[in-house]
This record gives structure tokens, sequence and C-alpha cells, in this order.
């Protein structure tokens, strides 16, 4: 037998490849399955919220019901703890917010889609970028330009020669880490959650339909079954995610709002 029928045979791990898409158009580069499936999120928020929120009953059923519970969700787990009496003036950003991310993350586990659009860094960097920005105008609003920063900066209580250390350390961690890992963690986990399912598919398909051996089928089993374990978990961290960037939205507005004495 031929080197060649061998190589093709060989098992190959998936890549960073699964991170690259063709354009759909020819001449728009930028729109490719990604941005078609951003696009197609915010539409399927925009009409799950208008089926849920048009028509109120006093008893809420169906799809009305789902959207109170999800607004409920949003509001006491994600808005209160933080925003307290200002809670409902920002429920309609984290709560669309956290929809859209879902949905972007909930992607990954849809069949025939299976891809989170998250796992790219330009989402969820854009949400975290504007998140940033509104953070910044806040704060310079509501403490002043001096008073926001002076309060990042120069927490009280410390004696002064710790504020040559102090001060660039709570600037770079408040005003730039912060919001970086803001989306990092979100891009990282969603890119990790869809490898990992990724790597054991392709061991499931590999050993069961192209290398097939009585030693292979064992591989391809347990492929398969770690394949439907860990979509059954993503979906889990998927949630979670789109909980844990609301929630810290939540959080960053408060500290631009109401500074830590």
């Amino acid at each position: 037998m031929s080197a060649a029928p061998l190589a093709a045979e060989e098992f190959q791990a998936p890549g960073l490849n699964l991170f690259e898409w063709p354009a759909l158009v020819s001449g728009a580069e930028w729109f490719n399955k990604p941005a078609l499936l951003a696009f197609l999120a915010a539409l399927l928020v925009i009409v799950l919220c208008f089926a849920a929120f048009s028509r109120p009953k006093l008893v809420p059923r169906g799809m009305q019901a789902l959207g109170e519970y999800a607004y409920e969700f949003v509001r006491e787990q994600c808005a209160r703890p933080f925003l307290g009496k200002d809670s409902d003036r920002w429920m309609p950003l984290l709560f669309s917010m956290f929809l859209f991310v879902l949905v972007m993350n909930l992607f990954g586990s849809v069949i025939f889609i299976q891809f989170p659009v998250m796992a790219l860094i330009g989402y969820p960097a854009i949400l975290a970028l504007g998140v940033w920005v509104m953070v910044l105008f806040l704060g310079m609003k509501h403490q002043g330009p001096w008073g926001f920063f002076k309060n990042i900066m120069f927490p009280p209580g410390l004696p002064g020669w710790m504020y040559v250390l102090v001060a660039p350390i709570e600037f770079a961690s408040t005003v730039i880490l912060r919001h970086v890992t803001h989306a990092v963690r979100l891009f990282a986990t969603m890119m990790a959650g869809h490898l990992i399912i990724a790597l054991f598919s392709e061991v499931g398909w590999h050993f069961l339909f192209v290398e097939l051996s009585p030693l292979g089928a064992p591989l391809g089993v347990l492929g398969v079954l770690m394949t439907i374990a860990l979509t059954a978990f993503e979906l889990f961290i998927q949630a979670l995610q789109a909980y844990v960037f609301a929630m810290l939205t939540a959080m960053f507005i408060n500290d631009a709002l109401h500074p830590a004495h």
C-alpha cells in the first residue's frame, strides 16, 4: 500500500481553521457566516422580545411567560445586586445584551450552525468596547473628569508615598484591564469549548466511519459519548457566560455612577 492513502486516513485534529470563514458575497469580505449569524441573532432577539412583550396579558403564557422569566432573571441576578434603585433604568441595555450574547453563544450548539460567534474576538471586543466608552462617559458625567479618575487612582486611607505604586496599578486594572478581560473571558471560553467539542466529534467520526478497526472503534464510541456530554455541559457554559457578561456590565455601570469610598 502506498504512503498516500495511509496519509489520507491519518487523524487530523481540528485547529484554528475552524474559525476561518470565506466571504458569502463576492466583494464583501467582511460578510461571512459569523457576520450573518450576528445579524440573525440581533433579528431573533428583536422578534422574541416583540412576541413576548408587544401584547402583554394579565396572566402570562407562552412567549410572554418565557420573556418575563428571562427579564426577571436579569433584573434580580444582574441588575439589582449592583444597581439597586437604578436597575429599571438600565434593564433595556442589560436584558438585550444578555439575550444577544446568549443567542450568539447558543448558535454553537444548534445543528447545522454549530458555531458560537463569540468565539471570534471581534464580537465580544466590540461589545466590551461599547461598555468601556459608556462607563467612561458616565463616570466623567456624574463625578467630573478629575473626580472620576481621582476616585479610581487614589483610594482613601493609604499613606501618601503608596500612591506612587497604587495609582498606576489602579488606573491600569480599572480603566483598561478589566474591560479587556470582559471581552477575553467570553471569547476564550467560547473558543475553547468549540475546539474541544470539535476534537471529540472528529475523533468519533474518524474512528467510526473513516478508519475502521477493532482498536479504533472504542475510541470512536468514546468520542461520540464525550461529544454528547460536552455539548450538554457547553449549553450551561454558554448561558453562564451571557449572565457573567451582563452582570459585569451592571457592575461597571454602578462603579461609574456611584464611586466607592
